[in-house]
């Protein structure tokens, strides 16, 4: 199986919410938060939540093509957050949390925009997808306290109030796509 796992990395809104949607998916094996799609090496949370640092909270998604495609990850990704808006997911703003596919090959950076342009054309969103596409130059791990996040505070404000939610609609829209509780 080795050979046969693929990885993307996306970014929309808050990784906490990515990383607890995408890491219920089937063919999905890990899903790791981090920063990318900027300019400074080893960011910190705090940097890049100061906006300076050009860098967008992302998951990075190991995942086996034979189960879920690349076009799979792509259509949940477009329906668990808005891809019309600038720099904004709900109450998280700063262009740490744009919406952002970064591609490690042309193969991938064709299927994006192919899946984007076919969603603007469905007119599906009432505005245009902002979502940014970009090569990936580096990915960046968050810190531990950032992994399974949502696993580790389900009970926190922020998790009840906006990931929760997330998943639910998440399982409504996709529940063909959910790995065995």
């Amino acid at each position: 199986m080795a050979d046969t796992i693929k990885t993307a990395i996306l970014g929309g809104g808050c990784f906490w919410c990515t990383e607890a949607v995408f890491s219920r998916l089937k063919g999905v094996l890990k899903v790791t938060p981090g920063y990318a799609g900027g300019n400074t090496e080893k960011p910190t949370y705090q940097q890049v939540c100061g906006g300076t640092t050009g860098h967008a909270e992302v998951s990075k998604i190991d995942y086996d093509p034979s189960i879920i495609s690349y076009n799979g990850l792509l259509e949940v990704f477009f329906h668990v957050h808005d891809p019309t808006t600038l720099n904004r997911q709900g109450d998280d703003f700063g262009e740490q949390y744009r919406s952002i596919i970064l591609y490690s090959d042309d193969e991938q950076k064709a299927a994006a925009e192919k899946f984007t342009s076919k969603l603007n054309a469905s007119a599906e969103f009432q505005r245009p997808i902002v979502t940014e596409i970009k090569q990936l130059r580096a990915f960046y791990q968050a810190e531990d306290d950032h992994q399974n996040y949502y696993e580790n505070n389900s009970g926190q404000p922020y998790c009840r109030l906006i990931i929760t939610p997330k998943l639910d609609k998440f399982r409504q829209k996709f529940p063909q796509s959910l790995k065995a509780p």
